[in-house]
């Protein structure tokens, strides 16, 4: 190995996401709500050469095999990634994430006037489309930094 290359060790469970965006992996781990204070091991990458993207980021969750929800919005901030689910050291599935057609209580409406940000009991609802998601009580459409919009 070159000086130049990563070594992260493999994990013997969990779930890799690779093929994210640079910079995405803070909000990635924001996603699946890891701060740390629960004592999952995570190996972030960040800014790593790719052949394909110039630079991307990577993630390594030990012990948490993502759910189809978690995929659904990651595929919102990480549209490119590819999830590996690792068991006993090797890949036992791999696939890259799918976009929904809607999303349902994991994204907050930036409109004040939105009836989701009334205080009554709605949780909001996007269309996902290709340039971005679409609220479908008020018609905001959010195009960019979707991840600063997540509700969690």
């Amino acid at each position: 190995m070159s000086e130049r290359e990563l070594h992260v060790s493999k994990i013997e469970s969990g779930t890799v996401v690779d093929h994210i965006a640079a910079g995405q992996a803070l909000n990635v781990l924001a996603l699946l709500g890891i701060d740390g204070s629960e004592g999952e091991v995570v190996s972030v990458a960040m800014n790593v050469p790719s052949g394909k993207k110039g630079r991307k980021d990577v993630v390594k969750v030990e012990h948490r095999e993502l759910s189809q929800e978690e995929l659904d919005v990651l595929s919102l901030i990480a549209p490119d990634a590819t999830i590996n689910i690792i068991r006993d050291y090797e890949v036992a599935d791999k696939s890259r994430v799918e976009r929904p057609t809607h999303v349902e209580g994991v994204l907050v409406c930036p409109n004040s006037d939105c009836i989701t940000n009334a205080n009554e009991p709605v949780a909001t609802k996007f269309e996902v489309l290709k340039e971005g998601v679409r609220c479908e009580y008020c018609g905001t459409i959010i195009r960019e930094d979707i991840a600063d919009h997540l509700a969690i």
